[in-house]
């Protein structure tokens, strides 16, 4: 009897499953194929959602069929078809030329602007730069130039930034345009100066040093050769005369003189030297005299 329960109770779960499903006990293999179709339909919408958002990498610009515009970099200097270097700290000038190719119609230059852009998606501006008002007229079949300059910030030097110029204009009756002018990536540059200050200090320190270096070899020299100097003063000139007495010639001395030095008591260490026998002759003589 309880075999039957232990085996009921096995076999009870699987029936259920297959009932409540109406097919097979692996039914994970359906819940498989709808997560893959729900991925597929997230995939789906997020290219809808991505092909949605590509136009607005563009600025929206408008620009009359009447007018044409030309830009001129004129320092930096930059050729037509390569990327522009902006050196970071230095001003940037350049000219926009514009022209009224109606024939009716006169148009004003109000503006113009500058703005730096995150280099991935020119809607996000990085810096705006002031703008500049001119308002000038410009009758059909005339030209007018404007100049406008700025200055990148020292901080955005070795990166890549979206550069966006636009000129602002408008017709005789009263409709504006804003059309740009320049709208490429430029790269920011770190222009390497002769002398900063690093570099001052460090010389200065270098200078220092040898310097040091000077003084302290001089006093080393000052003080040996003090010292060498006093050694010398230090040591006594003794002069000892001539201390071989064969060398000595007597014969131009006179007699009695030599006999008064051979007889004074410090006379002897000059006289030449005497044997024993010549000694007790000479005291022998002295006695009888």
């Amino acid at each position: 009897m309880k075999k039957f329960f232990v085996l009921l109770l096995l076999v009870l779960p699987a029936v259920l499953l297959t009932v409540n499903t109406g097919s097979s006990p692996f039914a994970f293999a359906t819940e498989d194929e709808l997560d893959e179709e729900l991925v597929d339909v997230e995939t789906e919408d997020a290219a809808v959602v991505a092909d949605e958002t590509e136009p607005e990498d563009e600025p929206e610009t408008t620009k009359s069929p009447d007018a044409d515009t030309f830009l001129l970099f004129t320092r930096p200097l930059h050729a037509v078809g390569s990327q522009l270097d902006l050196p970071a700290g230095y001003p940037v000038e350049f000219l926009v030329g514009f022209t009224n190719k109606g024939e009716f119609e006169d148009f004003i230059v109000e503006s113009v602007e500058a703005s730096f852009r995150y280099s991935m998606d020119f809607n996000y501006f990085i810096q705006n730069f002031s703008a500049v008002a001119y308002n000038r007229e410009v009758k059909p079949g005339h030209e007018a130039t404007v100049s406008y300059s700025f200055l990148p910030s020292e901080s955005f030097a070795g990166r890549p930034f979206g550069l966006n110029i636009a000129l602002n204009y408008r017709d005789g009756r009263g409709n504006q345009f804003s059309e740009a002018v320049f709208n490429e990536t430029v790269q920011i540059t770190e222009i390497d100066e002769g002398l900063d200050g690093e570099t001052f200090f460090l010389y200065v320190f270098l200078a220092a040093i040898v310097i040091l270096l000077l003084v302290l070899g001089q006093q080393f020299l000052g003080s040996y050769g003090k010292r060498k100097r006093t050694t010398t003063t230090a040591r006594k000139v003794v002069e000892t005369g001539t201390t071989n007495t064969k060398d000595v010639d007597y014969e131009w001395i006179p007699s009695e003189t030599l006999k008064q030095m051979q007889n004074s008591p410090k006379g002897g260490k000059a006289s030449p030297k005497q044997s024993p026998r010549q000694r007790k002759a000479k005291q022998g003589l002295q006695s009888s005299n």
